[in-house]
């Protein structure tokens, strides 16, 4: 039967491991998990990739390379040519909100419109007032990458508007899905993203949009 300051030796040596995992196991990663609150990482200020936006409305898919630049509040974005559809035109836009103008160029002839960007800055990023609600990993064994789910859903509202995927280890989006009157508008995947913007002068609209239309020109002939 061990001593008294044996028996005290084992109740520290056991806080002490209790204290460590504490430490090593993220709080609210798993079901029951107690601890603070998770806080939502800071997405990166400027990154390029691809992403595919499906609309649910129409149920079309736009695969676009993507330039993003929160430190100037704008965004280039470039559909991709996936396979030969006729008549069907491509296009490039251009989203400076500093400025309030989209310019959307047309791929092959360049013909270009200016229209008065009335949307306001929605960066990629999880706002503070965000509320978390799930940390798991994508994949399977061996090539499983780790991301946080959160949402603008309140206590006072059952449904969200907005939820967002978040990578832990660099806060890349993953993936955003909005919502209106219940029902999925557009939900959006981010893939092949490299940190920085190679060329800032993507941002920068051709010389045929010195003398743009005024209004935006349609997919068809």
């Amino acid at each position: 039967m061990p001593s008294k300051r044996q028996f005290e030796e084992m109740l520290v040596l056991l806080s002490t491991v209790i204290l460590c995992l504490s430490a090593v196991i993220p709080s609210r990663a798993y079901p029951g998990a107690v601890g603070p609150p998770v806080q939502p990482c800071l997405a990166p200020q400027q990154w390029e990739g691809r992403s595919v936006e499906y609309d649910h409305k129409t149920g079309r898919n736009t695969r676009t390379v993507v330039s993003y630049d929160a430190q100037n509040q704008r965004i280039r974005v470039l559909e991709e040519k996936r396979r030969h559809v006729p008549c069907k035109k491509f296009f490039e836009y251009i989203y400076l909100f500093k400025s309030a103008v989209l310019f959307q160029i047309e791929q092959v002839t360049q013909q270009c419109s200016k229209i008065p960007l009335t949307e306001t800055w929605d960066p990629y990023d999880i706002p503070e007032n965000s509320t978390y609600e799930d940390q798991y990993f994508i994949g399977g064994p061996g090539d499983m990458i780790e991301v946080q789910e959160w949402s603008d859903r309140k206590p006072a509202r059952k449904m969200e508007a907005w939820v967002g995927v978040y990578t832990v280890k660099d806060c890349y989006p993953v993936q955003e899905t909005y919502t209106r009157n219940t029902s999925v508008t557009t939900s959006t995947r981010f893939f092949d993203l490299q940190l920085g913007i190679s060329d800032p002068e993507v941002f920068s609209p051709p010389t045929t949009c010195q003398s743009a239309r005024l209004d935006l020109m349609t997919h068809g002939c």
